[in-house]
């Protein structure tokens, strides 16, 4: 766009929200079920934590990038786009499926977003706002056009059933947004990132890295599992929860009173109301949904997102603050004005496209894997010889497709 002295101005780009999904296992675990298998009880739980109850993946089948991969399609079928319009995918997550492959590269195959980088992003329970963040910054350089961000995790599975004083705390999940490029102002309108390394041994998980590798002795301490220092993060989070909120209200230009709707990391009911007190901010400001879900760490917020805009609580214009914290010690926060319409109408037909698009992602990862066992096989059979022939084939058709000068 030109503009009156005849230079070219670039139109201004926003990042907004414009799809979310959540996803969940099947299976329900009430506090009175956990007080049959350690000591606790369900008034203990409630009391102490405001939990009633957590999802729990106990089938194989359900993982991190399996309960990701279909928050992520619930959230692409909100925004109403192909996962081949994707640029990039970030999966926030503290338990992923690997060291390496990444969560998010497994989850990118899951939903045939051939066009996508992928990685994971490990900031524990602040990590999905870190997320946002990042694609925010991208968006508005001009880097990405659509990124999809993730926060998933099946926490039992390093979780310790024997402590109540973690055990009692998480959930498995995943929640998902997308983010676009849009010319509309308003969306993101400002993030605030921040980390104290000092206090990482207050809440990490010791062994399986490289300064503790493992080893029968560590497997036998149980240092794989969920460690925690409750009172001492207790202190933190109610603290920074409150700091993070008004230094990204400070930043967007917003004011504590013209917040619509606050959605916190749901970790501790105790935590919520001491934080958001120190604001000033009323109940009815405040979304809490941790007594169906308990701690699902990086996916506590999106899925808490989701649900306020079920119920809605989520209105065009209005001003909401997404905040967390976490292992690290890390926190988070962001400040939006909400744009996205909280209901589309999507023809019934596109869900059918939909299906078909995630059956075809399904076959061309079979392939590529079955072309590779192939190229494998063939290349241990012939030696280097067929190599060199293959390599010099693929080299003349590569000259071939390139266009004459």
């Amino acid at each position: 766009m030109a503009g009156s002295n005849g230079v070219y101005a670039p139109l201004r780009r926003y990042a907004h929200i414009t799809g979310w999904g959540k996803a969940l296992p099947d299976r329900v675990v009430a506090n009175e079920e956990l007080a049959r298998i350690v000591d606790t009880s369900d008034e203990w739980i409630r009391t102490r934590t405001g939990i009633e109850q957590r999802y729990i993946a106990t089938d194989p089948a359900e993982t991190t990038a399996t309960l990701g991969a279909r928050a992520g399609r619930a959230a692409l079928e909100q925004a109403d786009i192909p996962a081949s319009k994707l640029d990039l995918i970030i999966c926030a997550t503290s338990s992923p499926e690997h060291l390496f492959p990444s969560t998010a590269c497994i989850i990118q195959d899951h939903l045939g977003a051939s066009r996508a980088g992928a990685f994971d992003l490990s900031a524990a329970c602040s990590g999905f706002v870190y997320g946002v963040s990042l694609a925010r910054s991208l968006i508005l350089a001009g880097q990405m056009e659509t990124v999809l961000v993730i926060g998933a995790e099946t926490l039992s599975r390093i979780v310790d059933w024997s402590d109540r004083g973690t055990c009692v705390l998480f959930g498995d999940g995943a929640g998902a947004v997308v983010l676009q490029a849009r010319a509309v102002p308003g969306g993101v309108l400002s993030t605030l990132l921040g980390s104290d390394g000092s206090g990482g041994e207050l809440l990490a998980v010791p062994a399986g890295g490289s300064a503790l590798p493992t080893s029968l002795e560590t497997v036998a301490g149980g240092q794989h599992f969920i460690k925690m220092d409750g009172r001492a993060v207790f202190r933190f989070a109610t603290r920074v929860m409150a700091e993070a909120t008004r230094a990204v209200l400070e930043k967007a230009g917003i004011g504590i009173d013209d917040i619509d709707i606050v959605i916190p990391h749901q970790a501790n009911h105790r935590i919520i109301q001491s934080s958001m007190r120190q604001l000033g901010l009323p109940d009815e400001k405040v979304f809490i949904n941790l007594q169906n879900y308990g701690n699902t760490s990086t996916a506590s917020i999106p899925i808490a997102l989701c649900e306020a805009i079920e119920q809605g609580r989520l209105k065009p214009n209005d001003k909401v603050v997404l905040v967390g914290f976490g292992a690290g010690l890390t926190w988070a926060a962001t400040a939006i004005q909400w744009a996205a319409p909280t209901e589309r109408e999507v023809p019934l037909w596109r869900a059918g496209q939909r299906s078909a698009t995630y059956g075809l992602a399904r076959m061309r990862s079979r392939f590529l894997r079955f072309s590779r066992q192939v190229e494998g096989s063939l290349l241990s059979e012939e030696g280097e010889g067929w190599s060199d022939a293959l390599s010099e084939r693929i080299s003349r058709w590569r000259r071939s497709r390139q266009p004459e000068e």
